[in-house]
């Protein structure tokens, strides 16, 4: 199945019509947030290009654009953590795309073995103004 992504219309198209337009950046990428199907906790924070956008629609699986590898990255496929999309999302100017997933394999996410990229949260100490990380609740 071919997937036809149109270039976005007006404004009021963009942001009340039905068509689905995603708007690039300037480098090509659009921002994806892959969160827990079932929880709604954030997985991790990808981009997708215009060719892995449209194998993510033909396949039901995620497939993101790697940047710093500067290739097409289908999640999972060494890993065995393919990421099923069960529902996509786009932000109200269609820049921004929140993915709801199934994760497969052993669950996890991150590079660093963890169920999420999201693993620590940024602290400021009240007295000192010392920023810090410490490990998400």
């Amino acid at each position: 199945m071919a997937i036809d992504l149109p270039p976005p219309g007006s404004p009021r198209e963009v942001e009340e019509g039905t068509a689905f337009t995603p708007r690039f950046g300037p480098d090509g990428l659009i921002t994806a947030l892959a969160v827990d199907a079932e929880t709604g906790a954030p997985l991790m924070l990808a981009h997708m290009n215009r060719e892995s956008l449209a194998r993510t629609l033909e396949t039901g699986e995620a497939w993101y654009w790697s940047r710093s590898r500067g290739e097409l990255w289908h999640k999972g496929a060494t890993s065995g953590q393919i990421q099923t999309v069960v529902e996509m999302r786009v932000d109200c100017d269609q820049d921004a795309l929140l993915l709801r997933v199934r994760v497969g394999g052993d669950g996890g996410c991150c590079h660093t073995g963890r169920r999420s990229c999201f693993y620590r949260a940024v602290s400021v100490d009240p007295g000192t103004g010392t920023v810090r990380l410490v490990p998400a609740g």
